[in-house]
């Protein structure tokens, strides 16, 4: 509530947060009844899809910007669109474009993550809640709130732009385009597939040789050899020879 108040121009003291929220009988986020951003998370991740911007500078320094969805539950990737112009009624056309892609699919989803950007606006949420979407914002400067995106961000730079100079919009397109067909082929579901369960043999492991200390070293004391069919143990002969 005191990053919501900052956000909104209010400067009010934590502990004066705090003070109210003690004497109207609100306790912390963490004791209130209901699950937790991360039991939410991972009890609705098959539902559950991340959209956010990053931006890339060419080799002009031009600054083009990016906007992509990931699906929590498989990590996979959509790729929106590329732009150096990103505003709110384009942001809104690549959100028609993903949901029109996603009922040719047949998949379904229930929730969107996004951040507080001002290029998301509310045409952009009703596009998606034409779909039965429901659009959760992040809380205010809480990337780990949409932790699923930056990672991914994260990802795409170190393995691709920090080793590519773009050349401009269409090259920065196209690269992504490959790098992100690449990455859904890399992507692996989290889903957990049942498998009725094999019974293996149970194989003894030998004890570890001991190690007996000598002045000149450790010696193995009962490692041994099977050599035509005598038993002998290692070091028995030639380790007295060498060390009287």
């Amino acid at each position: 509530m005191h990053g919501e108040l900052l956000g909104l121009g209010h400067w009010v003291a934590p502990s004066t947060v705090w003070l109210i929220l003690k004497r109207s009988g609100v306790d912390p986020a963490p004791r209130r009844a209901g699950p937790t951003w991360t039991q939410f998370l991972a009890a609705e991740a098959a539902g559950i899809l991340a959209t956010d911007f990053f931006h890339v500078d060419t080799i002009v320094l031009r600054r083009i910007y990016v906007l992509f969805v990931i699906e929590i539950a498989t990590r996979r990737v959509h790729l929106l669109g590329v732009t150096a112009n990103p505003t709110g009624a384009w942001a809104s056309q690549q959100a028609r474009n993903l949901t029109i892609k996603l009922t040719e699919t047949g998949r379904a989803f229930r929730f969107l993550i996004r951040e507080r950007d001002s290029r998301f606006t509310a045409t952009f949420d009703a596009v998606f809640a034409a779909e039965s979407i429901e659009v959760l914002r992040t809380p205010i400067r809480a990337p780990r709130a949409n932790a699923f995106s930056e990672r991914w961000v994260g990802t795409a730079r170190r393995e691709l732009l920090a080793r590519t100079l773009v050349l401009g919009s269409g090259h920065l397109h196209q690269l992504l385009t490959e790098y992100v067909d690449h990455y859904n082929g890399q992507a692996l579901p989290l889903v957990v597939e049942t498998t009725t369960a094999r019974p293996t043999a149970t194989v003894k492991q030998a004890d570890p040789p001991r190690l007996r200390a000598t002045p000149h070293g450790c010696r193995r004391t009962h490692q041994r050899v099977q050599t035509s069919g005598l038993t002998r143990p290692i070091g028995s002969d030639e380790t007295a020879a060498q060390h009287p």
